[in-house]
């Protein structure tokens, strides 16, 4: 292992476990139209085995946090969702092409419609790729997918500390683990503030 590999902040795994434990969270902070759409009562189950299974033999990059859920949607119709969280947080100029593959292999698979979101820890504030396809011979096949950008809510610090969604927290942190990278000091400091108004809000030890 590189040094910098040593050195790098890890971000897939943190994603994923927070991901697989506050799901409907996680919808409703970054993807509210959806969320709301959803039958939650119906509960959901992540299909993690089976998207590994589907995309096991694409050449297309180790992808840590993409994450398969099956939902009921409240007009009783029961939809796959494949949700794609870019955590390396790095532009990809393959982005697209992958939510775009990994979409049509998995309605190929389950011959239901996919919904493909993604959220974006770069820190790039132009690359924003929502969509994919392409035009031959009168034929159009395209994806457009929602995005969701981590560095829209850098100037939304107090109102991150106060929302009771989890991924506040998680935005919150992402984004603080950005500014305070290769200063120990100042990454104390925001851990330290972080936690504290986690206390505030009311959480217990073992939740913070």
């Amino acid at each position: 292992m590189t040094d910098h590999q040593n050195n790098s902040d890890a971000y897939d795994s943190p994603w994923k476990e927070v991901l697989e434990h506050a799901f409907p969270e996680f919808m409703a902070f970054y993807f509210p139209a959806a969320h709301a759409q959803i039958d939650w009562a119906q509960g959901h189950e992540f299909k993690n085995t089976e998207l590994r299974q589907v995309v096991r033999d694409a050449e297309l990059g180790k992808r840590f946090a993409d994450t398969l859920v099956q939902v009921t949607l409240k007009d009783g119709e029961q939809r796959w969702i494949y949700i794609h969280i870019e955590v390396q947080g790095q532009r990809d100029s393959d982005f697209a092409k992958r939510m775009f593959t990994y979409n049509y292999r998995l309605f190929d698979r389950y011959a239901r419609p996919i919904a493909s979101l993604a959220v974006l820890a770069d820190e790039d504030a132009g690359w924003r790729p929502d969509h994919y396809g392409f035009e031959v011979l009168g034929c159009r096949h395209t994806l457009e997918f929602p995005v969701v950008k981590l560095i829209d809510y850098a100037d939304r610090a107090e109102l991150l500390g106060a929302n009771p969604n989890p991924f506040a927290l998680v935005t919150a942190a992402h984004l603080r683990t950005r500014q305070t990278k290769n200063d120990p000091q100042a990454r104390y400091r925001a851990k330290l503030s972080l936690v504290r108004s986690l206390y505030r809000q009311g959480w217990d030890r073992q939740r913070v």
